[in-house]
């Protein structure tokens, strides 16, 4: 069995440099993850990731663990490092860009059509998701695209759980009510085109934590 992350901190704050290394190796993506969303950029995010866990590194002497995973936190010292370098609206738009592509499939029949309507939907949740106010999609980013609880992201942002239990409710039905207007307009629009005016499925926002 792994063992927990407060053991290996604990190893890691009395100089066991193989134990850090073992929490790097388990968060290393995660935290990589979050800093290419928040600044769209994969060598910054390299750079931003790495100085991540060179700033936890020396505070280890100084820090005791009391949660039984590293990621809040490191991903608290990224989000603080990934302020000092992009201004809100920046960081918020170029992260949204690195959402990652839907794989290709074979351009014909109904396998074509599916792939055409998946990225309509994910087209719909990032337009969606670019009207959301900074605070709520830095929450909708940590607990439904990094899967934290909403108790480790806000160890992680800094405030209470209430906080981010409501940004995550607020931002969920903003979403919803977005892609449901973005939805009927395009329905319009396609009323006085040629076609047989089916609406798109919404995205499926109920896997959002």
């Amino acid at each position: 069995m792994d063992d927990d992350d407060r053991v290996l901190w604990d190893r890691a704050r009395a100089g066991d440099a193989a134990a850090f290394g073992d929490l790097y190796a388990r968060h290393a993506r995660a935290v990589y993850t979050f800093c290419s969303w928040r600044t769209g950029d994969p060598a910054l995010a390299e750079d931003l990731s790495a100085a991540v866990f060179l700033e936890v590194w020396a505070a280890r002497g100084r820090t005791a663990l009391t949660e039984a995973s590293l990621l809040p936190w490191l991903l608290g010292v990224a989000r603080n490092l990934v302020r000092n370098q992009w201004r809100a609206n920046r960081r918020r738009r170029a992260a949204l860009a690195r959402l990652p592509p839907l794989r290709d499939s074979p351009d014909h029949g109904e396998d074509s059509a599916a792939r055409v309507d998946a990225q309509r939907r994910l087209a719909a949740v990032r337009r969606a998701c670019e009207r959301l106010p900074e605070r709520e999609l830095e929450v909708l980013q940590l607990c439904a695209w990094l899967g934290l609880s909403p108790a480790q992201a806000a160890t992680a942002l800094g405030v209470p759980v209430g906080t981010v239990h409501s940004r995550l409710s607020r931002a969920r039905a903003r979403l919803r009510t977005t892609i449901d207007d973005d939805a009927r307009e395009a329905a319009g629009r396609r009323g006085h085109e040629p076609g047989d005016g089916t609406v798109p499925s919404r995205p499926a926002l109920g896997e959002m934590r």
